[in-house]
This record gives structure tokens, sequence and C-alpha cells, in this order.
């Protein structure tokens, strides 16, 4: 083996990485865990504060390889919401509120007509929402232009009564764009404030969406107004500190004698001793030797130095006009500023702001500044409602600014508040977080302002954004919603992990069982494939989920083709008579083109479900993907070393047990004689599903038809017409349940799916639904119900999802068609596949739509169907492929032989039986595991997984194979029939108009020409 030593060094290095990565998420739940164990009582149970005291405490402190607890959280493998938990919400920015702003909330009936219709439209389009409304104002109002209606005051210098339609559209889609990025920073900063460990932000490219992901958490009402309230903007000044002298000495008496009260209390609860603790602060020395004062003046100095002392132990002073806290103290400061006591030293229109950002002391630790801020009968002098506008500039100097601009009424307020300030700080807070408290220079009496300091030109883009945060109403509603419970995060944890172990240890049983002693080897390298797969997940910062698992046990299960092939090609070369050593290295080299061929083409489908896929689907492709290179490198690389260290002793290995040496060794099954009716039976199959479809229809999932959907568990079995009819007349019409795990009878969980309040986005419509249910659900006595998760996702969203799976299955099917039509040079193995992807999905359609409502299971059509769809068709195609690769191979060797394009294509067939079988039977292992010990959460998932692996081996060998024999065979009889029509034919009209003859040629001359004539080269079409 060439490069051996490299490789050795390569696999060090990966291995390394992947150990480096991985201990941090031993770390850190090492650390989770004896948080667990601190918090708990004698009982067990755990005081949720206490434990998140003990983690912030650490948060910002090195506890591993130099990295802080927050950065090796954030370095973890983390859990999907699906297994520990949480909250996953995508919200919008409602663009008919920014319409409405811009407008200076225009009353004009047409205007508001307009925004209705397009709200609506909106629903089942891709459309900008600014197109739509045009489109429909233009239909109500022909000979009205947009000018009329936005060329407010506000917008002057923007657009006039002249702009035409199109500038002014220009304008409003900036406008809603500009809307996006401000509440993706506004929602940022709220999430990061709220504390969540590991939250995932991001802005959904292309849709003007933000989907958030929220694991851990447990208040979901809180959550849903931490997220959909309009931001709050405030002009306010700033309290000095020497002005608040009294109460910041008052606070630091307050925290002394905290700081006593609890020492006794460790004393009292310490054993009798003659001698002192220990663990004697500075603070009790200096309050011991006060007390041996005899001096009334000594006493209180000591005092006061005492009180100074347990004031800075929190409070530190970081400026002229503010404190500051060590990061990982801010939950105690909050307690302490919010202490009733406290509270009432402070002046009535005194409140604590943070700043929004820390900065590293000396020391290197995180410090966090507090403002004292000025709010008259807490009301702010100034709000964002009066900001005009607000742009990134340069001072005269070059430096990065930031200007607004003011309409009149906050003009004359601005006026009045810095002329009060002049030499003092005013504090500019959004959602009551400082982002700056710049010093006021002058009176500005215009309303038009420049904020300048040591800001780089991404902090004055920042600032601006906020600033205009507060010129418009535009609230953020959240158009898809999912709650998980932390029983159901558990539940699903513990049914991964069994169905994971189980499926991998039976797969690697079943392939010692069959290949013997090399099945050692395979089983060696299915096992560095699973580290490295994690390692590599762990590096990526990807996050672990149901389907995830799904994906590392599915990718490990396919992961043993690359093997297989490998070994039935050495197999191939011993049975020829070859040396191990020699049989090896023409076995791989045998192997690669099936390898390479087939994990591309399930490698691109799973890039296709990465481009398309959110949330779980996301998480899937993932792994699929990392899991194909890993294997790759593990089968061709790793299964190479372990043999060459076999071939470097001298040893050899047997690849096959006795059972299996002869099991396919003479097969000679005809595959293709029988097409006709293979194609009559998959014919009918799919007719029956188009008509089942037409009549019976499929059970869509909430987030392809949007709605609300509830798993609820009750504390005793329930039947589902039960739940059905205690819910009807309460939600108006009678909603979908479905039996939600168990067997469909004695099953105590069921899954709800109403559109009930699915247009309603003011933020009580959720509890409202929510207290509509467990109203309903109160009439079913003596069996108490509690809802575990929930989903919402609104009309828009569910369109455009269901129209992203269309395309994602339309794309897989053109990249994978392509690819093959590459590699493979004729049009007929491309035919083949495509139909054999078609027929699999048509295929687990019709059983998708037959068996709803029949199975003890969910057969919803969702999004993780959508998944198992494309992962069927890479799955059928790497088989499809293996085989063609084969057909290829022998359709080469068989040149020139006049065999029938049947009799080769069936000793292809046969030739790859071994293999085909191996295969598929290790993930039908796995697949069965998944479905039989995995959650309800993918149990749909896996059903069509393995229903799928079974047609697509099938398509494989009975569908694409017969499509590609009858389009070489016809190929084969015209290339037959042209020299058949040359002999048949004599004298002139045999001749080629080329040739020139004195006197009639005989047949034999006419021969001995033509074959001279194609002797010559000559450029022709080919006969593809």
């Amino acid at each position: 083996m060439q490069n051996r030593t490299g490789i050795l060094i390569l696999t060090g290095v990966i291995a390394a990485i992947c150990i480096y990565f991985l201990s941090f998420t031993f770390v850190s739940r090492g650390i989770k865990a004896d948080a667990e164990a601190y918090a708990s009582n004698k009982q067990g149970q755990v005081d949720r504060d206490k434990k998140q005291h003990y983690l912030d405490s650490l948060w910002k402190e090195p506890v591993f390889l130099g990295s802080t607890l927050q950065e090796v959280t954030e370095r973890e493998l983390g859990l999907g919401l699906d297994l520990q938990g949480g909250m996953h919400v995508v919200l919008a920015v409602s663009p008919a509120d920014i319409l409405r702003g811009l407008s200076g909330n225009n009353r004009d009936p047409k205007f508001n007509q307009a925004l209705k219709l397009a709200l609506e439209e909106q629903k089942t389009s891709n459309t900008s929402f600014v197109d739509l409304f045009a489109s429909e104002f233009k239909k109500l109002a022909p000979d009205t232009k947009l000018a009329s209606i936005f060329a407010t005051s506000a917008n002057r210098g923007k657009i006039n009564f002249q702009s035409t339609d199109t500038e002014v559209r220009k304008l409003l889609n900036d406008e809603v764009n500009g809307a996006t990025t401000r509440a993706f920073q506004i929602i940022q900063a709220r999430v990061d404030k709220f504390g969540v460990a590991n939250p995932n932000i991001q802005r959904l490219p292309g849709s003007g969406r933000i989907q958030i992901e929220l694991p851990g958490v447990d208040n979901p009402e809180r959550i849903r107004r931490l997220l959909t309230g309009a931001a709050k903007l405030e002009f306010a000044e700033v309290y000095r500190l020497n002005e608040l002298a009294p109460a910041i000495e008052g606070m630091g008496a307050y925290l002394l004698r905290e700081e006593t009260a609890r020492k006794a209390a460790l004393k009292a609860s310490a054993p009798a001793s003659g001698t002192a603790a220990k663990g004697t602060s500075s603070l009790e020395s200096q309050l011991a030797q006060g007390a041996k004062k005899d001096s009334t003046a000594k006493t209180d100095t000591a005092a006061a130095s005492a009180q100074g002392t347990a004031l800075t132990q929190l409070f530190l002073p970081v400026g002229q006009d503010q404190l500051g806290v060590y990061l990982k103290d801010t939950a105690r400061a909050n307690a302490v500023l919010n202490a009733p006591e406290v509270r009432s030293l402070f002046p009535t229109d005194a409140v604590f702001a943070w700043d929004r950002k820390t900065f590293k002391a000396t020391d290197g630790k995180e410090i966090l500044p507090l403002y004292f801020i000025k709010k008259p009968g807490g009301r702010a002098p100034l709000e964002g409602d009066v900001i005009t506008d607000a742009s990134n500039d340069y001072d005269d100097r070059g430096r990065p600014e930031v200007t607004m601009n003011m309409n009149a009424e906050g003009a004359r307020k601005w006026k009045n508040l810095t002329a009060a300030n002049i030499g003092r700080p005013v504090a500019i807070l959004l959602d009551n977080l400082v982002y700056t408290a710049p010093n006021v220079q002058n009176e500005i009496p215009n309303g038009r302002s420049s904020i300048s300091g040591n800001f780089t030109v991404e902090e004055t883009k920042d600032m601006s954004n906020v600033l205009k945060a507060g010129k418009l109403p535009a609230p953020t509603n959240i158009v898809e919603e999912s709650v998980v419970g932390a029983t159901l995060g558990s539940e699903a944890v513990s049914a991964g992990v069994l169905s994971s172990l189980v499926g991998i240890l039976l797969v690697l049983g079943f392939v010692v069982f069959y290949y013997n002693r090399a099945g050692f080897i395979a089983d060696i390298a299915l096992l560095i494939n699973l580290f490295f797969l994690l390692g590599v997940m762990a590096s990526l910062g990807a996050v672990l989920t149901m389907p995830g698992i799904a994906g590392i046990v599915l990718s490990i299960g396919m992961a043993v083709d690359a093997n297989v092939l490998i070994f039935e090609r050495i197999k191939e070369e011993l049975a020829e008579g070859k040396t191990f050593k020699v049989a090896v290295a023409d076995g791989f080299k045998n192997a690669m083109s099936s390898i390479i061929d087939s994990n591309v083409t399930t490698f691109l489908t799973g890039v296709v479900l990465f481009i398309f896929g959110t949330g779980l689907i996301l998480g899937f492709a993932t792994t699929l993907i990392i899991g194909i290179l890993t294997s790759l490198f593990a089968a061709v690389f790793i299964t190479r070393l372990l043999l060459e260290y076999y071939i470097r002793n001298g040893k050899t290995l047997t690849f096959s047990s006795s059972w299996a040496k002869n099991l396919f060794a003479d097969s000679n099954f005809d595959f293709v004689s029988r097409r006709k009716l293979y194609y009559t039976i998959s014919s009918v199959i799919i007719a029956a599903g188009i008509i089942s479809a037409v009549f019976k229809g499929f059970g869509l999932g909430v987030d392809f038809k949007g709605g609300r959907s509830y798993v609820i568990r009750f504390e005793k079995a329930v039947s589902t017409d039960d739940v059905r009819n205690s819910l009807e007349g309460i939600l108006g019409a009678s909603p979908e349940v479905k039996t939600y795990g168990g067997t469909g009878i004695g099953s105590n969980q069921v899954k709800v799916t109403t559109p009930y309040l699915i247009d309603d986005n003011s933020q009580g419509a959720d509890k409202k639904a929510e207290a509509a249910i467990y109203k309903g659900l109160s009439t079913i006595q003596g069996n108490p119900a509690k809802i575990e998760s929930s989903q919402k996702v609104g009309p828009t969203i569910a369109y455009d999802i269901l129209t992203s799976a269309l395309w994602s299955i339309l794309l897989a099917v053109a990249v994978v068609f392509v690819y093959i039509l590459i590699r493979f040079k004729k049009l007929a193995f491309g035919y083949g596949a495509v139909v054999a992807m078609f027929h699999d999905v048509l295929i687990i359609l019709a059983i998708f739509t037959f068996f709803n409502g029949i199975l003890p299971f969910s057969l919803d059509v969702d999004q993780a169907f959508v998944g198992a769809l494309l992962t069927i068709m890479g799955y059928s195609m790497n088989d499809t492929v293996v085989v063609f690769d084969r057909i290829r191979e022998y359709l080469a060797e068989n040149k020139g032989k006049r065999e029938s394009i049947p009799t080769i294509i069936n000793n292809a067939l046969n030739s790859t039986l071994s293999r085909t079988a191996v295969t598929g039977f290790s993930t039908i292992l796995v697949l069965l595991v998944l479905f039989v010990f995995g959650c309800e959460t993918i149990r749909g998932f896996s059903f069509a997984m393995l229903i799928g692996v079974v047609f697509g081996t099938y398509s494989s060998l009975f569908v694409a194979t017969p499509i590609v024999v009858d389009a070489l065979s016809r190929d084969q009889e015209q290339d037959a029939a042209i020299p058949a029509i040359a002999e048949k034919k004599t004298g002139f009209d045999a001749i080629p108009a080329d040739f020139t003859t004195k006197a009639p040629a005989t047949p034999e001359e006419f021969t001995a020409k033509k074959e001279k004539k194609e002797k010559k080269p000559l450029i022709r079409p080919s006969q593809s």
C-alpha cells in the first residue's frame, strides 16, 4: 500500500482532534452532574436556582485546558430539543405593521384593504409581502400612486410625491429587510440576557424569518413574551455615584449584615472547638479587631471599613457614573438590588440597568457595568417612537459615528433633555439594556444629533440599527413553534441510546457471523468510523437530534456496504487462484469504482437534504453527510491498513464462514426474463396508491397543513374517540386525534391536531389555545392529562415547507441523473435510475395512504417523511449504482462476443447478489431496531425507511435494471441490423454513393471494397 506512513499519521491526527473535541463534552457533562448533585436535597429533588447559581459561578472561570465553562459548553456535542426538551420558534417581522408605520398610520380604506388581501395571499405565495401589497393596491386604486400614501414627513429625503411606484417599492422592501435585521439583533440580545445554554439563533436565508432554538427552557409563555414584544427604546438621565453615596453606603451595610449572618450560621452548624475556624475571612478579622477597640471613633472606622470591604467584594467601581460586577456574580447582584431593604435606600425614580456587553479586567475576568438610570414615574423622558431615521457615518476627523433625526415632538423634548445634562451622560437603552451612555457636549435644538466615541464601523452600524428599532412598531410574530417537554426529551434519549446500541451490536455481530475472521476487521473499521463521526460532529458544533441518532445508526448500517464491496471482490480474486497479497490489492482496485459512485450519489442526496431541510431533518442530513465521509475513510484506508498488517506478517484471512461460503457461489437467477411481470406489479401498486390518494388522501403533518399540534399524556389508558368528543365542542371543529406511542389499545398518549386560533398572532393566543385543550380534557372523568409537547405552524410557513420539500425531491432526482449520465455515458442508465427513484417514492406514498389510520402509529406526511423519502432515494441509488457498475464492467468484458444483453446483465446481477443481500439485510436490521426500540418521534420515519430499503433493493433488481436491458437491447438490435441489410443487397443498389466502378460489382468485390472502406477513419453518430 502506497503512502502507508502518511495515512497512519493522518489517522492519528484525526483521532487526536476527535479526542480533543469530544473531551469538552465529557467535561461539560461532568460539571453539570456536579451542579445537580450540589443542588439536590436528601430526597433527590433538584433546586434549579441553586444549580444555576453553581453553573453561573463557573461560567467565566477556566475549568478545562484554559477554557471557561461557557467555552466548554459551546464546544460540547449538544443535544437537540427532542432529546432534552426545550423550544423551537420561527419568528417573522410583521410587514403589514411596518407599512402602516411608514404610511403614518394612513386610514385610506383601499390601503388597509390591500394590506388585508396581501396578508391572505401571502399564506400561499413565495412573493415578497411588499410586492403582493403593491399588486393588490394597484388593483383597488389603479390611478393612485404609492407615493401618495408613503410620502410622509418621516420619509422626507427618501421619497416625495413625484416618486415612482418602483422607487417607493424599493424603499418599502429596504425597510422590511432592515426591520428583520434589527429584530434579529434585538432577539439575540434578549436571548443572551435570558441565559439559555447553547441557544441557536439564525436568520433563515431568503425568507425574512428568524429561527431560535432554546434547549432546556421550561417556561414557554415567558419565552413567547420575550420574543414577540415590540422593542422599547429609551433615552434617560444617568445618576452619578456621588449623588447616590448614602444609598450605596447603606447597600454596603446590608451586605455586611448578610455576610455576618451567613458566617454566624456556619459557625453555629460547625462542631464546637476551642480554636478559631481556619476559614475566617478578612471581614471577620476586621470585625473582631473592631470589637476589641475601646475607642468609639476607631470602632466606627472599622465598621465603615468592613462595610466598604463587603460592598467591593460584590460591586466594583468601574467609572465615574457606574459600578461593575463580575459576570459570575450578576445573579447575586440582581438579588441584592431587588431586595426591598436595599430598594428603599435609593430615590424612587432610580432604576438599575446593565450594560449590553462586558469588558475584561486586568485579571482577565469579565466585568459587566451597572448604571443607575433616572426614570421619574417609572418612565423615561424620551422614547424611541420619536426617531425618524438613524445611520452610521463619519465625523469631521474621519472617526465612525452615528447620526439620528427626531420628529418635532422628539426634537423639543431632546432639546430640554440635553440642555439639562450638558457635561453629563444620557443613556440610550433598548429593552432596559444600556447600549451607550455618551456625554452631552451642548444643547441640541433641532433633533439632529451625532454620537461619536471610540467606535468601530460595525459598532456604529449596530447602534444605528438599535436606534431604528424604536422608529416603527414592528413586533415579531411566531409563525412556527415547537415545545418539547423534558419528560419526552428524557424518554427520547433512553430510546435513542438503546436503539443505537442494539442496532450497532447486531450489525457488528452479523458481519462477523457472515465474514468470519475478516468480519472483525470490518467491525474495527466500523467502530473507528463511529468514533470519527462523533468527533467530527463535536468539532463542527453540530447538535445531536433523534433523527440524527437515526442517521448515525443508518450510516453505520450503510457503511457496511463499502466493506462488503471490498470483501466480495477479494473473495472473487482468491477464487481465481491469486495469492492473498495480490487478491487484496486487486480487490480494492476493482471495488473502488462502485464505492465511489454509490457513496457520491448518497452524499449528493444528503447535500440536498442539508440545503432544504430545517430542524430535525437538518440534523439527520448533517450526520448522514459526515457519516458517508468518515465511513469512506474507514473502509478504504483503515480496512486496508489492517489487511496490510496481515500481509506483512505472512498471514492470511478467511472471508466467509462455513455456512455462507457457497451461499451465492453458483447463483443463476433469471432476473430479466419476467421484467414485464415486475412492471405490471409495480404499476398496479402505484395505480392503487393514486386512487387511494384521490379518495382517501394523506395524513398531512401539522408542518404541511398548518395548525396546532399537542402531545397529551393521561394517567391511564384513553380512547381517541373520548378525546375527540371532549374537544370537539370547545375547539369549534372536530380535531384530529391519533395514538402517540403504544399499540393503539391501552395507550395513555395521544396527538391532537387542530386549526384552532392558528391565524391569531396575539400574545395570549397560545395560552388561550392550551386553556381550551385543558378545559375540554377535564370532561374525561378520573383521568388527568398533561400537555407534554406542542407545535404551531402558521399557514404561510406550512406552504413554504411543502414547496421546499417538493423542490428538494426534484433537485435530488436531477442531480443524481446528471451524475449517472456523466459517469456511465449512456442515457439508458440515467433513465433507469430516475425511474427507479420515482418508483420508490410512489410506492412509499401508496403504502402511507393505504395504511394511514390503520396501523397503530403515525403515518403523517411531514418534514421527517420527506427526509425519509430523500434518504430512501439515496439508498436506492446507492444500490442501483453498484449494480450498474458491475453491468458496465460486464458489458466491457463481453464486447465483441455477440452475447445478448439480457444474458450479460443477468450474469452481472448474479455476481453482485451476495453484496446486495448482505448490505440490504444489515440496513434492514438497523431499521428494524430503530422501528421497534426508537421513540415515537421517528417511528413513522423508520417505517418509511424500512419499506424504502425493501423496495429500493427490489427496484434496483427488477425496475432499474430491466429498463437498461430494454434500452440496450434495442441499441444492440439496431447495430446488428445495419450489416444484415447491407449483405442482402447486391449490384448498384448496394454500392455506396462514393464508390465509382466501370462495371457492376460482384458480391465478393462489393464486400471487399466495403471492408476496405470501413477501415478508414469515420466521423459518425454514436449508437447510444
